[in-house]
């Protein structure tokens, strides 16, 4: 039976950019492959289907409207854009603050690629660091991007 909004589901997936670079993947040989499991820190247990409710939100909008309609066993390679992924850049979402000021907020000197979360459960990166100012984009860090996924549905639950 074809995949409908409201079923359950489970799927494998491999996701790239369109220069074809890995970013995150569901399958463990894949990510030993790739040395996402040593270059993330993340354990090898962390590589696993991922299961969800088709059209409720929990995973990027591109991905559940193209699993409508699949089946069970189905792959499919999809593109996504932007606009259904983590949207576009936006650049009011890149803030600066004062060098002490912000080492004083988060408890360490600012350097570039340090990931800082704010009050407000925003989380960003510092993206430059210069005498006057501390740049921290609080952009999801895949906006902006086009993201290609091959996906494999493993199980539907109605």
């Amino acid at each position: 039976m074809p995949i409908e909004r409201g079923d359950g589901v489970t799927i494998h997936y491999v996701g790239r950019f369109e220069d074809g670079s890995l970013f995150d993947t569901s399958r463990q040989d894949i990510a030993r492959h790739e040395d996402l499991i040593t270059a993330q820190g993340v354990q090898p247990a962390d590589y696993a289907p991922l299961s969800f409710t088709v059209g409720r939100g929990d995973i990027i909008e591109g991905i559940e409207e193209a699993l409508v309609g699949m089946a069970e066993g189905e792959e499919q390679t999809i593109e996504v854009p932007p606009e259904k992924a983590y949207g576009e850049m936006d650049e009011e979402k890149i803030r600066e603050y004062d060098p002490e000021a912000f080492e004083e907020m988060v408890g360490q000197e600012p350097e570039v690629g340090l990931h800082v979360e704010a009050m407000n459960d925003l989380h960003g990166d510092v993206t430059a660091v210069r005498e006057d100012a501390v740049e921290v984009d609080f952009n999801h860090e895949l906006a902006g991007r086009t993201l290609v996924f091959d996906i494999e549905v493993v199980d539907v639950r109605s």
